[in-house]
């Protein structure tokens, strides 16, 4: 189900191959004493709704169409908007979904939640800080007191590097896009490939009639909370992974912003902030639901209204080419020293300090203005960074 927790999924299961961020091994992470992923008290939203519930400040209700779903979007603060539907048979409730009873995904910057029509189970996957993606389900039937048992769902790895042709496979899709293929919407039939159903039968749709939506918020799969979704998705596993590192390193007492590991870290992430490998798109996407305006409304602003929340949508995803998890609680608990490795880094590319041949795709306009949205919006944004 969860697009976010891949990382943990993959850490979980032993990455063995050098090479990405992603992909360095790390030994032992999830018990080792900088991590203690399964006993180290959290502080991520389903912890803090728990105290809340605790307090008597929250309550979460069941009603008899969508069970707990109405409620727990509302108290994590999760759109309704950003609704995206699964048909593909994956996920740990995967018996229950199928063309005919998509997987409804909904998100935000620290929370996802997935909701089955007639599933035992809510799936949550929520973002600590520290700690990175935590995973828990909520028992879908009426209970005096809601319980949020840790879980495990599956992954998803598409993010804004991967060629639009080959994106959302075994997803529903809402909007229009042009020209532009994808796989999405694409109920293989014999003799058939994604290539000649994705466009012929399923393309720029702006609603979904494959399914009966009694039991589900609406029949839409927003095209711009796709997008957005897995970019966010492979940005969170890359701060998760390079926080998770820096941890373990200061506990061994070996942390160096300067070491090659570290350095290769920082370098991988920052030019996934900085969209450096993005694939252009070469037809103007837009979404059905409402999503893309209530996103780019979260903001933060500068003086002159401009956000690194902004959507583009024609060229590529957003309008200043700057990731807004940037400014978000997973990067601001970095240890300092690795958030000013990133600053310089991003500082390198983003000045022409760095003048190699990949960052030419960055245009100087683009440059001056995230280096002005970052200086007025994003707090620990080194002062001295700004000519």
């Amino acid at each position: 189900m969860a697009a976010i927790a891949a990382l943990v999924v993959s850490l979980g299961a032993g990455a063995v191959a050098m090479g990405q961020l992603t992909e360095r091994p790390l030994v032992q992470a999830l018990a080792h004493p900088a991590i203690e992923y399964a006993t180290r008290p959290t502080t991520d939203p389903i912890a803090e709704l728990k105290q809340r519930i605790d307090a008597g400040d929250a309550r979460i209700t069941f009603d008899a169409d969508t069970g707990y779903l109405r409620s727990v979007l509302e108290a994590l603060h999760v759109p309704a908007a950003s609704q995206m539907l699964v048909m593909s048979k994956t996920g740990v409730q995967g018996l229950h979904t199928g063309p005919e009873n998509p997987r409804a995904i909904y998100f935000s910057d620290r929370a996802t939640v997935g909701y089955i029509r007639g599933a035992p189970l809510l799936e949550l996957a929520v973002h600590d800080p520290q700690q990175g993606v935590v995973l828990y389900t909520i028992d879908q039937k009426p209970q005096p007191r809601v319980q949020f048992p840790l879980s495990q769902f599956g992954s998803y790895d598409a993010d804004d590097r991967t060629p639009f042709a080959k994106r959302w496979g075994g997803w529903y899709v809402t909007g229009t896009h042009g020209a532009l293929r994808h796989l999405g919407n694409a109920i293989l039939a014999k003799g058939d490939t994604p290539e000649t159903i994705a466009f012929d039968r399923a393309s720029n749709r702006t609603s979904i009639d494959a399914f009966d939506g009694r039991g589900y918020l609406s029949t839409l799969s927003d095209i711009a909370a796709l997008m957005v979704f897995e970019h966010q998705s492979h940005m969170t596993n890359l701060i998760t992974r390079i926080g998770w590192e820096s941890r373990i390193a200061a506990y061994e007492h070996r942390l160096d912003p300067a070491s090659a590991p570290l350095q290769d870290g920082v370098r991988e992430l920052v030019d996934y902030v900085l969209f450096v490998d993005e694939q252009p798109l070469t037809a103007a996407l837009e979404g059905t639901s409402g999503f893309a305006q209530a996103f780019e409304a979260q903001g933060p602003f500068d003086s002159r209204g401009r956000s690194l929340r902004q959507l583009d949508l024609k060229r590529r995803l957003l309008r200043y080419p700057c990731s807004y998890m940037i400014d978000t609680p997973a990067f601001r608990a970095l240890p300092i020293d690795v958030r000013r490795a990133i600053y310089a880094r991003m500082w390198d590319v983003l000045s022409g300090r760095d003048a190699s041949p990949k960052y030419a795709r960055l245009a100087d306009a683009d440059r001056r203005a995230i280096v002005e949205i970052l200086r007025e919006t994003v707090a620990d944004w080194p002062a001295h960074f700004t000519e």
